[in-house]
């Protein structure tokens, strides 16, 4: 498998900690977000969005990192990224899609450009919206938290799974954006308690061959 991804990119960063917690090995294709890479003819042929990660195995090609998780849960099914009930598999859905649909897509790379290049907005602004979506979205995830009376060391249960997949590269951003994580103090140990496992330490950005 082949896949397309750029260190510091939230969405290249979860599905790197997916694939290492199924084990699975990839040829790394660094693409420079930085140069526009991501821009190239070359590269769109083979995302039409301009995007990243994409994944490629055996001539197939996928986009979009929900999507591409969903179908390593469904491939590769052990261990499972989600639990077994269907209401505990919504809750964690849930979670995860707290960071997916309503942190993440307001606050990536594309977006922060557009605020820069076209509205002309200053980096202090950049900072302040970035840091508005981050805590709004944090202190309800948090409150999930506080109220799931069963959980163990991660955001749900204890073996980390889809939410935290999602959670620790949405912590490493905000940290990026200096934001005080004291505030949020549940979603800290649990950041902590993924860094102690190996699949997330070898998924940090700043251990990806193209953060140099």
């Amino acid at each position: 498998m082949q896949l397309y991804s750029f260190f510091r990119s939230g969405t290249s960063h979860r599905l790197r900690i997916a694939l290492n917690l199924k084990g699975l090995a990839t040829e790394y294709v660094a693409v420079d977000l930085r140069t526009e890479a991501h821009q190239s003819a070359d590269y769109k042929a083979l995302n039409p969005q301009g995007l990243v990660p994409t994944l490629v195995k055996d001539g197939k090609v996928m986009t979009q990192s929900p999507a591409i998780i969903e179908w390593l849960e469904e491939t590769h099914p052990t261990p499972a990224l989600l639990p077994t009930t269907p209401d505990d598999r919504a809750r964690v859905r849930a979670l995860a899609a707290m960071v997916a649909c309503d942190i993440h897509p307001i606050n990536n790379r594309r977006i922060l450009e557009y605020l820069r290049h076209t509205l002309k907005t200053d980096e202090a602004a950049i900072h302040t919206w970035c840091g508005h979506w981050i805590t709004q979205g944090f202190d309800a995830y948090e409150a999930m938290l506080a109220a799931d009376q069963r959980r163990g060391s991660f955001s749900f249960g204890d073996r980390p799974g889809l939410a935290d997949v999602y959670l620790v590269p949405q912590v490493e951003s905000a940290r990026r954006f200096k934001l005080d994580m004291a505030r949020w103090p549940l979603i800290t140990a649990v950041d902590a308690a993924c860094m102690a496992l190996a699949a997330f330490q070898k998924a940090a950005p700043a251990q990806q061959p193209d953060a140099a």
